[in-house]
């Protein structure tokens, strides 16, 4: 078995625990220092990885914005950004949307049916890897560890955070919590519904808490199985 990445999830929230609110527009959680923050912990990942539904509802660029971070990886001997990963079930993907064309190289992940779907709409613009009859994490995370993938940064949405938590595939959590409550339960939240291990019993260990303008983030380790 290939030892999978180093998952870091990465997310901010409302007091109450929405990453959004029901509205046409994308509600913007950080303030500039937690979205610099943000930066600086993506220049130090291999990759980047979110659900396609984040891709359609938020049409991200998922890059590093900083000239001198990219850089500084370049020094390294890496590429100037992360690889950018998402995962598809149904492969209902739009090419036009800016994730595709901005950043370095991209990776989708689908179920083995969907694969000509997501080539066909995508061409060259992504590799794209089956995965079987479903989208397992256990096996996407062997394969981007196969790729050189050490550390891998996970910035949503809700329905992720939420298999790779109850899978125990999470490392770290990054938690960066806004002064606002949005306070409308068809929102979506940091979670769903799912069996945590250990349940609403354990308690996780807390590496730091820092404030970031009027937020606040705190760092929790989750001494997740490595193997």
């Amino acid at each position: 078995m290939i030892e999978r990445p180093y998952v870091l999830l990465s997310c901010a929230v409302s007091i109450d625990g929405y990453i959004d609110d029901t509205g046409p527009e994308r509600l913007l959680l950080s303030n500039s220092e937690d979205l610099d923050r943000v930066d600086e912990v993506r220049a130090e990942v291999d990759a980047i990885l979110i659900g396609a539904t984040t891709v359609r509802r938020d049409n991200p660029r998922l890059i590093v914005n900083s000239e001198q971070r990219r850089a500084r990886r370049v020094a390294y001997g890496l590429p100037p950004y992360p690889l950018k990963v998402t995962l598809t079930a149904s492969g209902d993907l739009d090419r036009e949307l800016r994730f595709w064309h901005s950043g370095g190289e991209k990776i989708v992940y689908c179920p083995d049916p969907v694969v000509p779907k997501v080539r066909g709409i995508l061409g060259d613009l992504a590799t794209v890897v089956g995965t079987g009859p479903t989208v397992g994490f256990p096996a996407l995370l062997n394969d981007l560890k196969a790729r050189g993938v050490r550390r891998l940064m996970v910035e949503g949405g809700g329905s992720v955070h939420t298999q790779l938590l109850t899978q125990g595939l999470v490392d770290e959590i990054h938690l960066a919590i806004a002064p606002i409550f949005v306070g409308d339960s068809a929102a979506p939240r940091f979670v769903t519904d799912g069996s945590f291990p250990g349940g609403p019993r354990r308690r996780l260990s807390v590496a730091e808490v820092r404030q970031i303008g009027d937020m606040v983030l705190i760092r929790y380790l989750l001494g997740s199985d490595r193997g």
